[in-house]
């Protein structure tokens, strides 16, 4: 078995790979390009072959942080990356290379985040996060009736205001960035850079889609959604709360689930959750069954270092009382720096 870097070259190799193991969205070639496109971060992808055939991939970015410091991380930005191979020989390999190249770059961490634990029993998982899916049936009539009552009154309810959802794609994504920094100024973190999601977007192409609930030509809600394999994947969505009385986020993300079983999609993928959190209690109100993230630091933090988490609320606060003018210009250049 060889490991080697991958190139662009790659690429079609690597997606088809990704894509027949249904991977998902974020360990397409297209993500760490867009990062390097929109950020800088040097994208550092890992192939596992044997003559000449593809037995496992591992993607990697390296994140380059203030005072000099660094990071190998997999992957940035999204709920998990970690390695995709055939067999355990294969992903232990590829980590073995991972952890190499983590020394080489002169990183001080590796960050794993995967949809399975890692075969090296002896490293510690965080698993408080967890992704929501919601297996679909076929067709979006068949998803409707199998929703609860009030989950379908709540879809109904924006429909009967007026609102419209379209789908689409960067011509969108004016409309959904403005929703999106509002949304995050009030959640008191810092929002990504418009051209993160144009650079995702763009080399997403057929697999990207922007949807944006409608009120008289007003955008009130709006998200993005992912193809990969026979799973759609929502990692963003955003709605108006000034709105929260005609929920527009309902006829959103119905929208983006109508979509998903009227192509033949078998998997939505709402995104991680702490368990027990508004945003759990959300997703599982369509029906959604958790599916454990297992998260690795290489190597493991000391405890201490983890109680600056303690401060994240006062800051959040902070950020919530600061202008939306000032927030919207220095968030995307804080953002680049914080991976999840």
């Amino acid at each position: 078995m060889d490991i080697r870097p991958a190139c662009k070259e790659d690429q079609p190799r690597w997606d088809a790979f990704v894509e027949s193991f249904d991977g998902g969205p974020y360990l397409l070639w297209a993500w760490g390009e867009a990062i390097e496109v929109a950020y800088g971060h040097k994208a550092h992808y890992l192939l596992a072959e044997e003559k000449g055939r593809i037995l496992g991939v591992l993607p990697l970015v390296l994140f380059s942080l203030p005072l000099g410091r660094k990071a190998l991380v997999s992957l940035p930005f999204c709920d998990y990356g970690g390695p995709l191979a055939s067999s355990e020989e294969a992903t232990r390999a590829l980590l073995s290379a991972a952890r190499e190249l983590k020394d080489k770059l002169g990183a001080s961490v590796l960050k794993i985040r995967s949809r399975e634990p890692l075969p090296e029993s002896e490293l510690p998982a965080n698993t408080a996060k967890v992704r929501l899916l919601l297996d679909l049936p076929s067709g979006s009539e068949a998803l409707f009736k199998a929703l609860k009552s009030k989950v379908r009154s709540q879809v109904r309810r924006p429909v009967k205001e007026g609102c419209e959802p379209r789908l689409g794609g960067a011509e969108l994504l004016n409309h959904f960035y403005q929703i999106y920094c509002e949304n995050m100024h009030f959640l008191g973190s810092p929002p990504h850079a418009q051209t993160w999601f144009e650079a995702l977007v763009l080399r997403m192409g057929e697999r990207a889609r922007v949807g944006v609930v409608y009120l008289k030509e007003k955008p009130l809600a709006a998200g993005i959604i992912l193809l990969a394999g026979q799973t759609v994947t929502i990692p963003w969505a955003s709605s108006l709360r000034a709105y929260k009385r005609i929920s527009p986020n309902m006829l959103l993300y119905w929208s983006f689930l109508a979509f998903a079983a009227d192509n033949d999609f078998l998997v939505f993928d709402f995104g991680r959750s702490s368990p027990g959190s508004g945003t759990y209690r959300f997703k599982t109100q369509w029906g959604a069954r958790p599916q454990p993230l297992f998260w690795y630091d290489i190597p493991a933090p000391r405890a201490g270092r983890q109680s600056a988490s303690r401060l994240r609320p006062l800051v959040e606060d902070l950020w919530r009382h600061l202008p939306a003018g000032l927030v919207n210009k220095i968030g995307p250049r804080l953002r680049k720096y914080i991976s999840l």
